[in-house]
């Protein structure tokens, strides 16, 4: 191909691919709900902005940072026990949308409760990380998106190592086969719920102080959330390697779709061309490319 540059195309996918990696972060948050409860968790996305505002707040106010880390995991956890036990578990059993509802209603609450206590004013977040290229054989990759790579990484390989060979994991992942089974065998699902929501409240705070760091921590943060959904659609909402493929997937596709067509449609499409992608996989496979085809018997 005339005038193509090989190293650009590689520079610009390799950014893609590391963009992805965040997005997968916010998705495995939902994929961990929904596996085991088969509740689109929207407020996934205010628990980010919840946890991000609360880390900052308490290190403006001169908590060093593993201690603030600290305080903020346990608030993230308690947070997820009393979402779980005070809002889904009395909606057991109930139709989807309405888990759906009381999980979007969710998500303004806890964004009203983040405005109350921590304020509206816009924070920075500087995790010590810079922001800047650095060159590897004549491609320009950011360090911070190195970095951010790699403790999504980190996390997603301590969460896979706890939910295969721990107690609790094994049990996860008997619930997220079959429930009733899982109960049926002694089980203690309204334990493994509260464990689950625990983790999700792990993968918010890490997703957010790095989203946080990248584009400030602000109540728009929460809005990063639409962009895990097209994540989900084309890996599949029950699948935590096809968040990560799907986050990876969805981030080379924007970015190469802005560099190589956006001047065919005047720009500006990277916003949405992800979301005609996860469409067009709705079309062709609805499970996703890991999900599970789920067949309802009348």
């Amino acid at each position: 191909m005339a005038g193509f540059d090989g190293l650009f195309f590689l520079e610009v996918l390799v950014g893609g691919l590391l963009s992805g990696v965040m997005y997968a972060l916010v998705a495995i948050g939902f994929v961990l709900i929904y596996k085991t409860s088969g509740v689109l968790n929207f407020a996934q996305g205010a628990m980010l902005l919840f946890a991000a505002l609360t880390f900052v707040s308490l290190t403006e106010r001169g908590i060093s940072f593993p201690l603030a880390f600290a305080i903020t995991f346990a608030i993230m956890v308690a947070l997820g026990i009393v979402i779980e036990r005070t809002v889904l578990r009395p909606l057991t059993n109930r139709p989807p949308i309405t888990l759906f509802m009381a999980t979007l209603g969710l998500s303004y609450v806890i964004e009203g409760a983040a405005q109350l206590i921590w304020g509206t004013q816009v924070h920075g977040l500087d995790l010590g990380i810079e922001d800047v290229p650095f060159d590897v054989g004549g491609v320009f990759i950011s360090q911070f998106d190195l970095f951010a790579a790699a403790v999504a990484a980190t996390l997603v390989a301590v969460l896979s190592v706890f939910f295969r060979y721990t107690r609790i994991g094994l049990g996860f992942r008997a619930v997220a086969d079959d429930p009733f089974a899982a109960l049926a065998v002694g089980l203690r699902l309204p334990f493994i719920w509260a464990t689950v929501w625990a983790a999700a409240g792990l993968v918010a705070l890490v997703a957010g102080l790095l989203w946080g760091a990248r584009v400030g921590v602000q109540f728009s943060l929460s809005l990063v959330v639409l962009k895990a959904l097209p994540v989900l659609v084309l890996g599949g909402f029950d699948s935590i390697p096809g968040a990560i493929l799907g986050g990876l997937l969805i981030g080379a596709a924007e970015k190469l779709a802005e560099v190589y067509l956006g001047e065919y449609f005047g720009g500006g499409i990277e916003s949405w061309f992800a979301y005609v992608l996860a469409l067009v996989v709705l079309l062709v496979r609805p499970a996703g490319l890991f999900g599970q085809k789920r067949v309802e018997r009348v």
